[in-house]
């Protein structure tokens, strides 16, 4: 079975990841690019500067940051070809969607994934 999944860089690198697409605006700490086994890396579909750095990883602000994330998503341009693109690459393959955040929950990643499988037919 295909779809979109999400997984920290840090963790092992599985042959059913499939795509691997760093989604982080930053390269993360501590991984060499040699090591990471990315299939791309794209920065322009992470949330804004802005955004990232009034989230600030704060779980409480987590609501909001999802909800501006979700407005950036859907009208950015940008995004929305990235969003579209990553959504038909997974009818065909397994395409993970690779974060460096701590927190399994309260980050980017699950919000771009949720929005990704929105997208699919």
């Amino acid at each position: 079975m295909t779809g979109i999944f999400i997984k920290r860089i840090y963790d092992p690198y599985e042959e059913e990841d499939g795509y691997r697409v760093l989604i982080d605006r930053l390269w993360p700490r501590g991984i060499k690019k040699e090591d990471a086994r990315l299939s791309a890396w794209e920065k322009e579909a992470a949330p804004s500067h802005e955004l990232r750095k009034a989230f600030n990883h704060k779980p409480e602000l987590f609501e909001d940051f999802r909800e501006k994330y979700l407005e950036e998503l859907r009208t950015q341009d940008d995004k929305i070809r990235k969003l579209d693109e990553l959504a038909r690459m997974a009818e065909d393959q397994n395409v993970t969607l690779l974060y460096a955040a701590k927190d399994p929950i309260h980050n980017h990643a699950r919000v771009l994934c949720e929005e990704i499988r929105r997208r699919k037919v």
